[in-house]
């Protein structure tokens, strides 16, 4: 029975429940060393520096998510007021939302970010980043399995097959980087620990994910893969993202191994149970994180959930920031 650092006991191989916020977290062993569990109830209580630090809250309008004055920035809700911003060009970014079936119904993978992180401290997220220059390059496309780059550059309405393609590599590879999850068909016989010191590689740049698939024999699971989301980061923030949101299953027993220099935490979770815990107070999530976790709740299996999102339209998200008595509200489209 191992104990986190944070005061936890465990509950199974690799899992814990903190004494202090009773949530139940997977503990990661990297090098023979324990990885501290960040427990909520020592949240940093001093204002972020960045309104992409700030955290949200939810509010009566499941479209509506609220930043209290409290938590943004000096001068960050005159800005918006005013308009005294310029729009940065929001980055490429891909995220992969895994689903595995629970014993109660479907689970999400949830990883909680650094709380010295730039972007989104504190926050549960799904796995993800910016697109790097390799994601669409030659040896990608003839190691992705599943529709071409032209089929997905129509899905995701583009005109440039590569950059669709690209978009699809990072969420593989993203995945890969982040839990250690490999959304490929590996080779029989492929060596575990080999793989381990390739994700290394990829996440210090060395190699790149086509690459790596050429000279391990991988095929990349691109046929897994549903596209289900497009947001984009509202204007006034200081860093922006337009970022696909992908959907991919995986086994029950998938074994997650949070990369620790981004991530302190991982838990499974019915997708409810996260928007309940959100609602209370009790996780710190983006709009995006929860809006996908709502649309995903209610589904009694993973197979459900793909065929509900398989062909659904995927509109562009862009939610727009408006100044409250209370701080600054994130609002989108309620039919969205």
């Amino acid at each position: 029975m191992r104990t986190a650092d944070g005061g936890a006991t465990g509950i199974d191989a690799g899992a814990a429940v903190c004494r202090r916020c009773a949530a139940t977290v997977i503990l990661r062993v990297t090098d023979d060393s324990r990885i501290p569990h960040a427990c909520r109830m020592t949240e940093p209580t001093h204002p972020p520096t960045s309104a992409a630090q700030a955290a949200r809250q939810a509010t009566g309008a499941p479209n509506v998510f609220l930043i209290p004055s409290e938590h943004l920035p000096q001068g960050f809700a005159d800005k918006v007021e005013h308009g005294g911003w310029t729009a940065v060009e929001p980055r490429p970014a891909a995220t992969v939302v895994l689903l595995r079936d629970g014993v109660a119904g479907p689970e999400a993978l949830l990883l909680r970010r650094h709380g010295r992180s730039g972007f989104a401290a504190g926050a549960w997220v799904f796995p993800g980043g910016m697109v790097d220059a390799d994601d669409g390059g030659v040896a990608v496309a003839e190691a992705m399995d599943g529709p071409t780059a032209d089929e997905w550059a129509r899905r995701l309405e583009l005109d440039d097959a590569s950059v669709a393609l690209a978009f699809v590599a990072s969420a593989v590879r993203e995945a890969f980087e982040e839990t250690g999850i490999l959304l490929a068909h590996a080779r029989a016989g492929a060596d575990e620990e080999r793989l381990d010191g390739l994700r290394r590689s990829l996440l210090a740049g060395e190699i790149g994910l086509g690459e790596m698939a050429r000279a391990e024999g991988l095929r990349l699971a691109g046929g897994d893969l549903l596209y289900i989301a497009h947001w984009i980061t509202p204007e006034p923030e200081p860093r922006r993202y337009d970022t696909r949101f992908f959907l991919a299953t995986v086994p029950g027993d998938a074994v997650c191994t949070p990369h620790a220099a981004e991530m302190t935490d991982a838990r499974w979770m019915a997708p409810a149970d996260a928007v309940a815990a959100f609602e209370r107070g009790e996780m710190k999530l983006l709009p995006p994180t929860v809006h996908t976790l709502r649309r995903l709740a209610g589904f009694a299996a993973v197979a459900e959930v793909r065929a509900a999102l398989a062909d659904a339209p995927v509109p562009a998200i862009l939610p727009v920031m408006r100044r409250r008595a209370d701080g600054v509200a994130i609002e989108f489209p309620a039919d969205v």
